[in-house]
Order: structure tokens, then sequence, then C-alpha cells
């Protein structure tokens, strides 16, 4: 069946027109910024940097426009892997949140599907400081086949085993900007660099303005770097490999 497409009023306010700007982020306990930081913002850690956070500089309620992550909301995203693969991801914002670090971090729930069977089931956690950067504190990941798991390679959680969290999205994003997404020695080393800023991108649901581009890469996998765009109040719209693969995954459905 396909995908219900979003009335447009949604849309519209989403930043899905032309031009039209999305509406103001909600106000938290933490005075969450704009997308630009209106306090002093901790340097953005890079590689295997060591990062020391202030558990009461953290919010579980994350309102930067790029990464907006409100409890209820559901991306669905529709992925050709270029090796003939039709995959459908959902992704969900619980209600719940994890304590990591002393940071109360909300939890994203990430399911994979192929012909309706899963073949990933990953819970994320993330958290917003004072200055608007959404921070990456862990993932529990599991691939199956055959309704079998057969890996949790990727999983971590910040704090432990030397792990550290990185950033998914700048409070003030600019080309060239470049920062740490994740860290565990040899397992996740993800970064990403700011490539444009409002760019415009078209895909099924409709066409976003106001967006960001980002490049990411890993050491682990030097040959791999996928672009993803991010629209302002909405979040993750596109992502394409590069190199290293040949995947495009698109949103096909939003509700938040």
């Amino acid at each position: 069946m396909r995908p219900k497409s979003l009335p447009l009023l949604v849309l519209l306010l989403a930043g899905c027109s032309e031009g039209t700007a999305p509406p103001p982020a909600p106000a938290s306990s933490l005075s969450p910024p704009s997308s630009v930081a209106q306090v002093p913002a901790l340097p953005l850690p890079k590689g295997s940097d060591p990062v020391s956070l202030n558990p009461s500089e953290f919010t579980s309620q994350i309102t930067n426009p790029y990464f907006p992550l409100k409890p209820g909301a559901t991306w669905v995203y529709q992925e050709d892997d270029g090796a003939g693969a039709k995959l459908r991801i959902e992704v969900t914002v619980a209600a719940q949140t994890k304590r990591i670090m002393g940071i109360e971090a909300r939890i994203v729930h990430d399911v994979v599907t192929e012909d309706g069977a899963v073949v990933e089931d990953t819970f994320d956690w993330y958290a917003q400081d004072r200055a608007g950067n959404v921070w990456y504190l862990g993932e529990d990941t599991r691939e199956y086949e055959d309704g079998k798991l057969v890996s949790t390679k990727g999983s971590w959680l910040a704090g432990e085993n030397g792990a550290m969290p990185g950033i998914i999205m700048a409070a003030d994003p600019r080309p060239g900007l470049t920062y740490r997404q994740e860290y565990y020695r040899g397992q996740a080393e993800d970064g990403a660099t700011v490539v444009s800023v409002g760019d415009s991108v078209t895909v099924p649901i409709c066409t976003f303005t106001n967006a960001v581009t980002t490049e990411e890469f890993t050491p682990l996998e030097p040959d791999l770097r996928e672009r993803k765009v991010f629209a302002a109040g909405v979040g993750a719209v596109l992502t394409v490999t590069l190199s290293g693969g040949k995947s495009r995954s698109e949103l096909v459905s939003y509700t938040g």
C-alpha cells in the first residue's frame, strides 16, 4: 500500500512549500534556541576527543529545528539499497527517556523491514544542550536474517567501555563545520561535515526549503560517504550514498 501523503497544511508548517518557514520551536525548561545558538556552546568533539558533560545543561526536549524529536512523531522512509532490496524504515520518538551519563536522553525507535520482515531494530538515545546542539548518546542495534538475530555490531553506550557521545545536529550548522557523531573504538566512529545550508530538496511527499546538507564519514570504512539533507521543522528527509555503496533513502511520510 502506498504511504499516505501528509495534509497540505501540515507540510506547509513543516517548511514544505515555496519558501514557507517553519513555526517557531516550543519553549522548554532550558530555553532551546532557534537555528542560531543563543548561549556559549561546548566545543564540538572530533575523533576521539574526550568530553565532560554536565547533566544540568541538557534536556530530553529536543527542539533543534533540523532535528526535532517531539514524542509521538513518526518518519517513514523508503530505501533502495542499490543491490535490489527495497526497505521501509519507520522512526518513532518515544515518550520515554533513558538516563545516560546522568543525562535524561530521549529514546527513538528505528525499525527497518523488507517485504514486511524486520531486518534491523534499533533504539537510539539523544539529548539537547543549552546551546541547541543535539548529542547522540548511544544505540542498541540488532540485525536479523530469517527472523533470527545475527548481529549487534555498532551498538554502544556513552560512558561505557570507552564509548563517548557525539553531535547529531549542531545548534548553528554552517558550511565546513565538522564534528564527531559517535565514538566507540573499532565499532562506531562516525563523523559529519556541514556541506551547505539554505538548500531545497524534493522527496516523494513534497519539496522542502531551508534545508541543511551534511556529509557523513567513518574511518572504519574509508570509502563510504553519505550525504544527508535535513529540512527545518521536520528533520532528515533524504540520504544518498556518494561512495562505497549506492543506497538512497527518501522521506515518504511524516507525522509530527
